[in-house]
């Protein structure tokens, strides 16, 4: 397995207020992907930017969460190779088995004993 792109995400309720914050930061909003299915509902993700390369994820959860969460996004040339070794290591995917497959890519939700959120996903070519 080989990481392919790792960086932090933001999932919010109110994600103007998080892209803002990082806007006067100087990043700028690369690219959205609206419409992502998972657990009957659909969010969408906004992908920021800066100058120095790098990247912030800020999703627009549609789930009502009281308050931010944040997390570590690893994309990973093999997803399902990634993904058992997680789960070997104790990582429970939040949305039990569930994994969002879209044309594009493959992607699960993952929390380690400790907490700490893992967006874990595979763009597929």
């Amino acid at each position: 397995m080989k990481i392919t792109t790792f960086n932090p995400f933001i999932a919010s309720s109110q994600p103007e207020n998080v892209i803002k914050i990082f806007e006067e930061l100087g990043f700028e909003k690369h690219h959205t992907k609206e419409g992502i299915e998972i657990a009957d509902r659909k969010d969408t993700v906004f992908r920021m930017k800066d100058a120095n390369g790098f990247y912030l994820d800020v999703l627009k959860s549609t789930e009502n969460i009281s308050r931010d969460i944040s997390g570590i996004r690893i994309n990973v040339d093999n997803f399902d190779e990634a993904y058992t070794m997680l789960l070997n290591k104790g990582f429970k995917n939040i949305y039990k088995d569930e994994t969002v497959d879209t044309k594009t890519s493959k992607s699960a939700m993952l929390e380690s004993p400790t907490g700490v959120n893992i967006a874990l996903i595979q763009h597929l070519k």
